[in-house]
């Protein structure tokens, strides 16, 4: 499957999306900057720590990206509908168009969505059926990456020896401690808001169940195959490798599996 460039115009998306980049820059530039190198320098860490900081803040950085421009599964104008999956389709209310169901309609961005969770300002986009995958890896490394920082930050004032070596000439060893503060504030903001969204879609995955879903209750009146959390997540994640379920930099494959056990509702 080639990669679609998804845009999204809006202003509100775009001012939440620039400032998930402000905290991630301020995160990636500070931390290392005022913890991580002072106290490899003076053998207080090895230097693996600051190369797990690194490698955890890139595949981030590439989880927002790649989940705000990928196309989370628009729908095309005249759909081909395979003859014997006619069934499984029905008529949108709102652009009279062909859709699969469990397809959504998203008032911002204008179109039809396959199997859409929701739309989220965050990453300036809606979360569908081709960039769900991105979405949970950037709320993984979101979590672990916050974590990681407020960590070092805690060790570096009650853990770690006092540092020998200050340069109280730069800007950010004057000012270390309102840095610091900043740091920590926007880091428990951060992991409690981010440990709520990201136990939302586990639960959401592992039931098979939307967050659209979840707050219509459609779910509630129609039965339908319970399947084992293991395929629940490899279909999301379009691999049965889960190695590969935390690879930010490959390409999705939509697992081939029966159309009405995938998207009958």
């Amino acid at each position: 499957m080639g990669l679609r460039i998804h845009f999204v115009v809006d202003p509100h998306g775009w001012c939440c999306m620039g400032l998930i980049v402000f905290v991630w820059l301020y995160n990636f530039v500070l931390i290392p900057k005022i913890v991580l190198f002072p106290h490899y320098e003076e053998g207080h860490i090895p230097g693996i720590l600051i190369i797990i900081f690194y490698g955890i803040a890139i595949f981030c950085l590439v989880a927002l990206v790649r989940a705000s421009i990928t196309d989370p599964g628009r729908l095309p104008e005249n759909p081909k509908i395979p003859h014997g999956e006619r069934e499984f389709w029905e008529l949108c209310n709102k652009c009279n168009l062909m859709r699969p169901k469990r397809s959504h309609h998203c008032s911002r961005c204008g179109h039809c969505v396959r199997r859409m969770d929701h739309h989220c300002p965050w990453i300036n986009n809606c979360v569908g059926e081709d960039n769900h995958w991105l979405f949970l890896q950037l709320c993984f490394y979101t979590e672990l990456l916050t974590c990681y920082a407020l960590m070092f930050s805690f060790f570096h004032y009650y853990y770690f020896l006092p540092l020998k070596k200050r340069n109280l000439d730069l800007f950010v060893v004057r000012h270390e401690l309102a840095i610091m503060r900043l740091a920590a504030f926007m880091g428990v903001t951060m992991l409690v808001g981010i440990t709520g969204l990201f136990y939302t879609q586990l639960i959401g995955i592992i039931t098979d169940t939307t967050s659209i879903e979840k707050m219509s209750n459609c779910c509630e009146e129609i039965s339908r195959p319970r399947k084992p959390w293991q395929q629940t997540f490899s279909e999301v994640f379009g691999t049965r490798w889960k190695i590969l379920w935390f690879i930010p930099f490959r390409q999705r494959q939509p697992l081939r599996v029966p159309y009405h056990f995938a998207n009958h509702v």
